[in-house]
């Protein structure tokens, strides 16, 4: 049987990351008593999301608001219960929150190839978005149409409560968890498949081509303090860019985020995830507005540690306004890559002890991204099993863009921290949902 470290401890690959313990004794003693997922609480010191009160979800959850629940109806219900009394909720198997399909949510007289008709460039031009159009028209029945999909997909989750998948196979397909304005949040051991935005919007001004914009991020903390995401795993499944079409010489993208952060949330730790098979994949604040750095200013304070980060496109994260900590993080870029780490507005992120993995012809200097002038550190990171110093080779590789050292903060809210050599085969064996039972 082959072993791994994980966590810390050494445990047999075979059985997942966090299953059996072997002990220190020469000999095979009884397996010792399997932790309760469902009750466990973010460990002191562990990133932001320990910061202060700390998160325990619904660690303190009486039995009668524990539920087991294995459809999207049962799943709301729960929710729904006991307004913001402590509570659990266990996932258990795929719950579809897809609904019977994206037919079903069409309000009467939508036509897509109506809409198609009416706002392309040759009909409509380039100069001119379409919100102002009258609901009976095909902008108005297609925002209908939106509106009916939106109040399926969302659910929101309510203060103090865990949600946590139950063995190797748990999670969402199309599901939109709303982490909106409450405090103490679990979510844990869980697959997403992101939402297929059914009706996205044409923005003839968006660039000079135009784009689709489309709604639905996976999970989304908006406002809200004292969050734990968990061994996760955030994918496109069944549906990846790639098998989406083209309109007006642009991707119908039907995409949003995987996981974004914004308003003014605070105190958010993201351990052990997978993120993969995806193009814009983490925001952290989503404007340079006055009216967004007025909320996000001196908040967004974020943790990301162990996490894999695989088949991206960009935004591992994107920051504006935060003091983001991000260590012992794995990158393995494929075609398509852009960057990871997006340097954003008045951003304080710190990126150490991280591992990426870069293909051939992919240089270094597309790690970071700078979209304004923050400063940045970013020590102790290896590019394909290098140390490499990710601001130094970025500003001899992009010398329009040059990035300044040192965000101006040390963390000191973080557990174990793993030689960034060993992060690629730690992080890959042990992160993402199943591994938790």
């Amino acid at each position: 049987m082959r072993t791994q470290i994980c966590h810390g401890r050494v445990i047999a690959a075979l059985v997942g990351c966090t299953a059996l313990v072997l002990a220190v004794t020469g000999t095979a003693s009884a397996r010792p008593r399997q932790p309760d997922l469902a009750h466990q609480a973010l460990a002191a010191d562990d990133g932001w999301g320990a910061y202060g009160t700390g998160t325990t979800g619904g660690a303190a959850a009486d039995p009668a608001h524990v539920y087991t629940v294995t459809t999207w109806d049962e799943f709301k219900a729960a929710l729904a219960d006991g307004g913001s009394a402590p509570k659990i909720i266990k996932v258990e198997g795929t719950i579809d929150a897809d609904g019977p399909s994206c037919a079903s949510f069409e309000a009467p007289g939508y036509d897509f190839d109506a809409y198609l008709a009416k706002y392309s460039p040759e009909n409509w031009g380039r100069s001119t978005n379409l919100d102002a159009e009258p609901d009976d028209s095909p902008e108005g029945l297609r925002r209908a149409s939106a509106a009916a999909q939106d109040a399926y997909i969302k659910a929101n989750i309510p203060a103090n409560t865990t949600v946590v998948g139950i063995g190797r196979d748990a999670g969402f397909k199309g599901a939109s968890l709303q982490i909106k304005a409450v405090d103490n949040v679990v979510v844990r051991n869980l697959s997403f498949e992101s939402p297929l935005d059914c009706f996205p919007q044409w923005d003839p001004t968006d660039t000079a081509d135009g784009n689709w914009n489309s709604e639905y991020d996976s999970a989304v903390i908006y406002g809200s303090t004292h969050v734990w995401m968990d061994h996760d795993t955030f994918t496109d499944g069944d549906h990846p860019d790639s098998t989406l079409p083209y309109y007006f010489g642009r991707i119908y993208e039907q995409h949003d985020g995987e996981l974004d952060i914004v308003k003014g949330a605070d105190y958010v730790t993201a351990s052990w995830n997978v993120f993969e098979d995806h193009d814009k994949t983490i925001l952290i604040g989503n404007s340079d507005s006055a009216s967004t750095a007025a909320v996000d200013r001196g908040h967004l304070k974020v943790t990301f540690h162990h996490n894999l980060f695989s088949n991206l496109v960009e935004r591992a994260p994107r920051v504006r306004f935060g003091q983001v900590d991000s260590y012992n993080n794995h990158f393995v870029a494929q075609d398509g890559y852009s960057y990871s780490y997006g340097i954003g507005m008045e951003s304080q992120l710190i990126a150490e002890h991280n591992a990426f993995t870069l293909p051939d012809g992919v240089g270094a200097g597309k790690i970071l991204k700078k979209w304004k002038e923050s400063p940045v550190t970013a020590d102790d990171n290896y590019v394909n099993g290098t140390l490499t110093d990710l601001i130094a080779v970025h500003n001899a590789e992009v010398p329009g863009e040059i990035l300044q050292p040192g965000a101006g903060w040390t963390p000191t809210l973080r557990t174990k921290v793993d030689p960034a050599r060993a992060v690629p085969g730690i992080v890959d064996h042990c992160a993402g949902a199943g591994h938790l039972r």
